[in-house]
């Protein structure tokens, strides 16, 4: 499923036009990456929790040369499925 779809669905569900369900998933998704991006979690019970990660820096190697190649640490960000959807899709 695209964002199309799911704007199509949500536009559906909650009957609204199409074009306030995209403003309303634009503007979540926007929330939830800025929050993220500065250091927050975000929780929605049940979905599950968004937050941002810290990667350790760790040794690697090119995969042309072999030559060993140090990858250096950063931040990434990490979802972890909330309860309610972990049993949803195990069904």
């Amino acid at each position: 499923m695209n964002k199309g779809e799911l704007v199509d669905k949500i536009a559906e569900k909650s009957e609204v036009t199409k074009k306030e369900a995209d403003k309303v998933l634009t503007a979540a998704v926007d929330v939830i990456m800025e929050a993220v991006s500065s250091g927050e979690k975000v929780t929605l019970v049940g979905f599950g929790s968004f937050e941002r990660r810290d990667r350790k820096e760790r040794e690697g190697r090119n995969p042309k040369t072999g030559e060993t190649m140090v990858i250096p640490a950063t931040k990434v960000p990490a979802f972890s499925a909330g309860k309610q959807f972990k049993e949803m899709v195990a069904e």
